[in-house]
């Protein structure tokens, strides 16, 4: 079966407020000795699966590079990281390979790079068309930079574009809401991911709301409601566009949805290379379903050559992480696959469960396929638990 192969670059020009990822600003005198480490262990691959207890074939049909702003990188630097991808895999021919950019990142030797490098699709962190909210977050770009990115994107022939965006910014109204809404619609971009505010100590903003401070906007940031009428109304204004909801977050139009994303939900195999990029590959025995596994989540103690952590992913394990990643997409899960697959013994206490979500209008049944309804999705967390509550399989 082919493979995703998923690409942390770890370096940004600014840190965001509200990012909770493994990022930062960094000298560039790490970079090559970063990218170093990176391609060696692309060309370790076979070995670290093998003594992971997972499997790989040669094949890759999908690549990611995320970060962070894989776009800091010089193009030698990146130009190199996809030569010894390359070099050591079998890219098909029609593998979708996606790059995170920064708006405002995308210089001309940039895009040249990308296209040597056969990248044909770009997702662009804009998380808001309002020039205030990209500023109170430390987003470095205005509305203007992000139009001309997205113009100079297709002039080189890379069509295939998403626009992020968070609802819950410091200083969001629904009017600004609306706005950034109406500025993704108008640019016919075919894929728009939408995330709602993360309030957790993994970030300054976060941290800075659960103590009740005003540093870093926090003082500006909307109440929870307000963050769930702006992502319905995201919902609503995409899908009467054209761009239909096909995962919590994602929304595309037809035959654009990111085929590597979709590995992460059905659970095919993706391996991850650099700082806290994670793993999962079928297993080589029959013991366990597969494995997980992911290197250090810090610059520092990767480059030091800490260990990575493994995860066995037993069968019912294999079976909760069906529930839990297969109801995020819209169409849902077929009950009669896992069925087939996990015996209709494993499945008598999950149906109860859906049996007690569908009455509570979280979730409904069609046909095959158990999905979340509107409501279901915004309160998706809640949904989640109850599966792992049923199952009584948390690990």
């Amino acid at each position: 079966m082919a493979f995703g192969i998923y690409i942390s670059v770890p370096f940004c020009r600014t840190k965001c407020s509200y990012c909770n990822f493994a990022s930062d600003v960094f000298s560039r005198a790490v970079f090559d000795r970063y990218v170093d480490r990176v391609c060696a262990d692309m060309a370790n691959a076979s070995q670290a699966a093998r003594e992971m207890g997972g499997h790989i074939e040669n094949a890759v049909d999908s690549i990611y590079l995320g970060g962070g702003t894989p776009t800091v990188l010089e193009t030698e630097q990146l130009e190199r990281v996809f030569s010894t991808v390359r070099s050591q895999f079998d890219v098909s021919p029609e593998a979708e390979i996606t790059v995170e950019c920064a708006p405002g990142t995308l210089t001309p030797g940039i895009l040249e790079s990308l296209l040597r490098c056969g990248v044909n699709r770009v997702s662009l962190g804009v998380q808001s068309f309002v020039d205030q909210e990209a500023a109170a977050v430390g987003r470095l770009h205005n509305r203007e930079k992000v139009l001309e990115d997205i113009a100079r994107l297709r002039a080189v022939g890379i069509t295939n574009i998403n626009i992020d965006l968070i609802a819950g910014l410091p200083h969001q109204t629904a009017d600004s809401w609306e706005f950034s809404l109406a500025e993704t619609i108008a640019t016919t971009a075919p894929h728009v991911s939408v995330y709602m505010l993360e309030v957790d100590e993994d970030s300054r903003l976060g941290r800075e709301l659960l103590a009740g401070g005003t540093r870093y906007h926090a003082h500006f940031v909307p109440d929870e409601e307000s963050m769930a009428d702006f992502y319905i109304a995201a919902c609503e204004r995409l899908t009467k566009a054209g761009i239909a909801q096909y995962e919590i977050s994602n929304f595309a139009r037809e035959s654009f949805e990111s085929r590597h994303n979709l590995k992460y939900w059905t659970r095919q195999p993706y391996f991850g290379f650099g700082v806290d990029a994670h793993s999962m590959l079928l297993s080589v025995t029959g013991e366990v379903e597969a494995v997980r596994f992911a290197p250090a989540d810090s610059l520092e103690r990767y480059m030091s050559g800490a260990a990575s952590q493994r995860t066995p992913v037993s069968r019912q394990s294999a079976l909760e992480e069906s529930f839990f990643l297969g109801l995020r997409l819209a169409q849902g899960i077929s009950l009669r696959e896992l069925s087939e697959r996990f015996g209709d013994e494993a499945l008598q206490e999950p149906h109860a469960a859906i049996g007690e979500l569908v009455k509570d209008g979280l979730m409904e049944v069609r046909g095959d396929f158990a999905q979340l309804t509107s409501r279901g999705r915004l309160l998706s967390n809640e949904v989640f638990e109850r599966f792992l509550a049923a199952d009584e399989i948390v690990r």
